[in-house]
C-alpha cells in the first residue's frame, strides 16, 4: 500500500525534526532482532508466504524535554532514525535495506512504546518479466516503506543498558509508482537492548501552562502531483494532477478538521480506458470516456510543532470510469513554512490499494 515515499520525504520528515530553541540533547541507542510472517493482505502475493522473514532493526533516539510546547503535549516523544535489514528468506522477494525517520511516544509511566517510522527501502530482487516474474509485490527496486512498533520498554537497568520486546508491522511498497505492486506487510515479534549515551543521566521534564489556540475557519489551495502506472505491466507511467480546494477548523492545539473538494486528473486512466475497451469488449467500456474524476472530502489534521499528520476519507461524486470503487483515502505529512504556506507528501488509496504518492503544496488563506 503506501508509495512508500520517495527522497522529498526524508527531507520534509528531517525538517520537522530541528528544534528552534537550544537544549540540552541526550540519545539512545536500541537495536533489535525481529522474526515473523508476511500477511495475507491480497490472495494475490499468497504463493510468496512460504517462510518466515527476519531481520534487525537499528535505531538512534534523540530524547525531548519539554523545551517546545508540542513536546509537552505528546508526552516527551524522542525523535530518531533507523535502519532495518529484513531477509524475506525467499528467493523470489530477496531482501530488503531501509532507512526511516520516527518518532517514540510513551504511555504508562513511559513503559510502553509506540513507534512510527517512514523512510524508503531497496529491494534487491524486483518484478523481471523474465528472471523473476513471480515477484509480483515489487515492482521497482526503491520502494517507500512505513513501520509501527508496539513494545514494552525499560531503559537504563543496568548503567544505561535496558530492555524492549514487542511486536512489529513492516511495510514495503511504491505506491504503484510503476506495477506491479502488490506489497508486503510484515507482521513480527521483535526483542532487543536499549543503551543511554549518557549512561542513564535524567534531566527533569519541563511542565508549562499552555494557551489553547482559537482559530477561525480558514480556507486551503493544494496542487499535487506525480506518476503512477495502472496495475496492467508494462502499460507506462504517466503524471496525475490533483487540486484542492477545502476549509478546515482548528479544534485546540492539537488537531483541526477538515472539509473540501479534490479534482483529480489521472492520466494513467486514460491508457487503462483504451486497453479495456479493446482487450475486454463484454465490458462495454467506451474508448473516450472521461478520465477525470471529483471527489468531495472529510479530513483530520493533527498537528506537531511545524509539522501535521493529515487523513482524509473521500466519495467520488463525478465517476464517470469504475475504478477501484468510489471511496477513497488519503494519508500524509505537511510541513509549514510558516501561517499560510505548505509542502505536502500523501498516500492516496483505494482501503488497502494505493493508487499514488502524491507530492504538493499548499496555501492556507
Amino acid at each position: 500500500m503506501k508509495l512508500k515515499f520517495i527522497l522529498f520525504f526524508l527531507g520534509i520528515t528531517c525538517l520537522c525534526f530541528s528544534q528552534e530553541t537550544q537544549e540540552q540533547k541526550r540519545y539512545t541507542l536500541d537495536a533489535n532482532q525481529f522474526y515473523g510472517t508476511i500477511m495475507l493482505h491480497n490472495p494475490d502475493v499468497s504463493h510468496l508466504i512460504n517462510s518466515h522473514p527476519a531481520g534487525v532493526i537499528l535505531s538512534l533516539n534523540r530524547k525531548t524535554y519539554g523545551f517546545e510546547a508540542w513536546e509537552q503535549r505528546f508526552n516527551y516523544p524522542d525523535i530518531g532514525y533507523s535502519f532495518i535489514c529484513q531477509e524475506f528468506n525467499n528467493d523470489v522477494l530477496g531482501r530488503n535495506f531501509g532507512l526511516y525517520a520516527h518518532y517514540n511516544f510513551y504511555f504508562l509511566n513511559r513503559l510502553l512504546q509506540f513507534r512510527l517510522g517512514q523512510g524508503v527501502a531497496y529491494n534487491t530482487n524486483p518484478y523481471d518479466k523474465v528472471n523473476n516474474f513471480r515477484n509480483n509485490a515489487f515492482g521497482t527496486n526503491i520502494l517507500s516503506s512505513t513501520y509501527l512498533m508496539f513494545n514494552f520498554h525499560k531503559e537504563n537497568i543496568v548503567k544505561g543498558v535496558g530492555f524492549k520486546a514487542g511486536v512489529s508491522i513492516i511495510h514495503y511498497s511504491n505506491a504503484n509508482v510503476k506495477a506491479p505492486n502488490t506489497s508486503t506487510n510484515t507482521f513480527a515479534f521483535n526483542a532487543g537492548l536499549t543503551y543511554d549515551l549518557d549512561g542513564g543521566k535524567e534531566p527533569g521534564y519541563i511542565k508549562t501552562n499552555q494557551e489553547k489556540i482559537t482559530e477561525p475557519i480558514r480556507f486551503n489551495l493544494a496542487f499535487r502531483t506525480g506518476i503512477n502506472e495502472s496495475d496492467v505491466i508494462n502499460s507506462g507511467q504517466f503524471p496525475f494532477y490533483v487540486f484542492s480546494g477545502y476549509a478546515d477548523k482548528r479544534l485546540g492545539n492539537l488537531s483541526a478538521i477538515q472539509l473540501g473538494t479534490d479534482v483529480f486528473f489521472s492520466n494513467f486512466l486514460k491508457e487503462l480506458i483504451t486497453y479495456q475497451s479493446v482487450a475486454f469488449p463484454e465490458r462495454n467500456i467506451i474508448a473516450d470516456t472521461d478520465y477525470r474524476r471529483v471527489g468531495v472530502f472529510v479530513g483530520h489534521e493533527l498537528f506537531f510543532n511545524k509539522t501535521s499528520v493529515i487523513t482524509q476519507l473521500g466519495y467520488y461524486v463525478y465517476y464517470p470510469f469504475d475504478f477501484e470503487g468510489r471511496v477513497y483515502n488519503r494519508m500524509g505529512m505537511k510541513r509549514y513554512f510558516n501561517d499560510k504556506v505548505y509542502a505536502v507528501i500523501s498516500l492516496k488509496s483505494h482501503g488497502a490499494k494505493a493508487e499514488a504518492v502524491e507530492l504538493g503544496v499548499g496555501i492556507r488563506l
